[in-house]
């Protein structure tokens, strides 16, 4: 890797007011190389909302290809609204639900995003 390159960032360590990190994203964004530390360390662009350290060790960086089809590519997930210092989504449809015991569930798309985030 070298200064310039667009990498992902391994969401290994970061930490998000998720209610489950299996419900987490692996990856987050595409990063563009600032500067190489050296010893296996770069410092990335990140965004501005990211409260976070820019140097990242090379482990947690991988480096982004072009998908080889256009069905390959599939963007990043969007990053949500922050209202109140709580992540805010937006329901597009709720797909399902059903009763179990006394409570009601329900299958929920998010606007913006895949099936694969279905909850």
């Amino acid at each position: 890797m070298k200064v310039g390159d667009n990498v992902w960032l391994e969401s290994k360590n970061i930490h998000l007011n998720r209610p489950s990190k299996k419900l987490d994203q692996k990856r987050y964004e595409l990063f563009r190389i600032l500067k190489d530390i050296g010893l296996g360390a770069f410092q990335l662009e990140l965004l501005k909302g990211w409260m976070i350290h820019n140097m990242f060790n090379e482990d947690l960086l991988t480096r982004f290809r072009e998908p080889y089809y256009q069905g390959q590519y599939m963007g990043p997930a969007p990053l949500p609204t922050i209202i109140n210092n709580e992540e805010e989504y937006e329901v597009e449809e709720v797909q399902k639900h059903r009763k179990q015991g006394r409570e009601m569930q329900y299958l929920v798309h998010w606007k913006d995003y895949r099936d694969k985030h279905n909850q």
